[in-house]
């Protein structure tokens, strides 16, 4: 029976349906049988990925770099906290620092909201009358002053009713938290009553630790001292190492390579790429072990008459010198087997005609190597110019950044201030910004390459295809 039940069903069955079913639309086989469709289907994967671990973390950087995000926001975010760093603020970036002087400063102030607490608290009312009419509105910078005035009153207080009424005018606002921005006012003009509008708004602006969107980071960055100092030591190291390193010094290796045995070329090869293979802390370890006071450099040199000393880190000349060197040999590596790559691709037939026409070696170079080499100079420039920018690991194992900031980059001070800065409130916001800045530096700059190569023309078409 339910053999001939299922018959019955297959046959209700339209047959245009079962032919549907059974092949697919034609649009769609054949969107998957041609070689677009399924290169799309094959690199959904790296498309995914790009887009979770490259174009997402330079989305949200663009958004955090509008932000005033810092672990204080994180930790109390939405409230008014008067911390040392707010207090630094009204002083440095709003010129008002007598009032961050009083607001910072322990204060005593008689006025009537203290009169009344000790009213409240059944203090004796002919110590309140003589506080009411021989010191009110009278400000004292310390308790021990304040407290010396209570025991000159005519009714001498004892030391224990001192200690309680002097806690009582107690008007401090540092590393005080209000919940609201009128509480935070209401303390402020208890402390100087005589405040102005701009005076609140800076001070609004200054202990509020929740999340607010701001320019204020770029506007901080454009007016700082340090970011000019900083730019200046990172288009210096950029520019030093690019040049002496990651291309001249790379060619000539893979040049030198070119004109001697294979086998002992292979060897001298791996050797230079060791610096790139090398995890960077134990490279980075040799190299300290090589300059440190009780290292290789400063024993040899001992010997000399010479004192021992840490050549890393003992000038800012020195420092330069490491941190240059130690960069230059990793980059070197690279940029050697890309153009050895670039120049065994060179039909041997050139260099051998060059040969019966009395070329020398220069010759060789000049008119044969270096032309063919356009591409290849282009890639490894453009490449270098952003892994230089972005570098930080060398750098920041061998000075991180010293000594006294000498050495200093973008990328390291990026991390001393979003991760790992002195005064221990990361700022992830101008951190932020500052990471923006690099991406659209690494993005001039590309654009400016992909002009001065002409890219059309690397890229067209040989003439001889056209």
């Amino acid at each position: 029976m339910s053999a001939s039940r299922d018959i019955v069903e297959a046959a209700a069955v339209p047959a245009g349906a079962a032919a549907a079913s059974a092949h697919p639309p034609r649009w769609r086989a054949g969107w998957l049988n041609s070689s677009r469709g399924l290169g799309l289907i094959l690199l959904m994967p790296a498309l995914v990925l790009v887009v979770l671990f490259f174009l997402m973390p330079v989305v949200l950087t663009g958004v955090f770099a509008f932000t005033n995000m810092s672990t204080a926001t994180g930790i109390s975010g939405g409230t008014y906290q008067v911390t040392p760093g707010a207090l630094r603020e009204l002083a440095d970036r709003h010129g008002m620092d007598e009032l961050a002087e009083k607001l910072g400063q322990p204060s005593f102030v008689v006025d009537e909201q203290g009169l009344k607490a000790l009213e409240e608290m059944g203090i004796e009312p002919a110590i309140i009358a003589d506080l009411r009419e021989g010191h009110l509105g009278e400000t004292h910078a310390s308790r021990r002053e304040f407290e010396r005035m209570l025991r000159d009153l005519p009714e001498r207080p004892d030391t224990r009713t001192v200690k309680r009424i002097s806690g009582e005018f107690s008007r401090s606002l540092a590393n005080s938290r209000f919940s609201s921005r009128e509480s935070l006012l209401a303390a402020a003009e208890g402390v100087d009553p005589e405040l102005t509008e701009e005076e609140k708004t800076a001070l609004v602006q200054a202990t509020y630790t929740g999340w607010v969107w701001t320019a204020d980071n770029f506007r901080r960055m454009a007016s700082s001292r340090d970011t000019v100092r900083i730019l200046l030591n990172t288009i210096f190291f950029v520019a030093t190492t690019l040049i002496i390193f990651n291309t001249a010094f790379a060619m000539l290796l893979a040049i030198t390579t070119h004109y001697i045995p294979e086998r002992p070329a292979g060897i001298f090869r791996i050797i230079w790429f060791l610096p790139r293979i090398s995890p960077a802390v134990i490279y980075v370890l040799l190299w300290k072990w090589f300059a440190w006071d009780t290292g290789f450099l400063s024993a040899f040199l001992d010997n000399f008459g010479i004192r021992p000393r840490n050549w890393m880190l003992d000038t800012a000349a020195n420092a330069w010198f490491f941190v240059i060197v130690i960069n230059g040999f990793v980059g070197a590596s690279m940029g050697m087997v890309i153009f050895s790559s670039a120049i065994k691709a060179i039909p041997e037939s050139l260099f051998h005609a060059a040969s019966v026409d009395g070329a020398y070696r220069w010759q060789q170079v000049r008119h044969i190597i270096l032309p063919q080499l356009k591409w290849p100079i282009l890639f490894v420039t453009c490449y270098q110019t952003l892994s230089l920018l972005t570098s930080i690991e060398q750098t920041l194992l061998a000075t991180d950044g010293g000594p006294g900031g000498a050495t200093e980059i973008w990328s390291l001070a990026i991390y001393h201030t979003a991760l790992n800065n002195y005064a221990g409130n990361l700022q992830y916001g101008y951190g932020a910004a500052m990471a923006l800045v690099l991406v659209v530096i690494g993005i001039v700059l590309s654009l400016i390459y992909l002009r001065v190569f002409n890219y059309r023309a690397l890229v067209a078409k040989p003439r001889i295809e056209l």
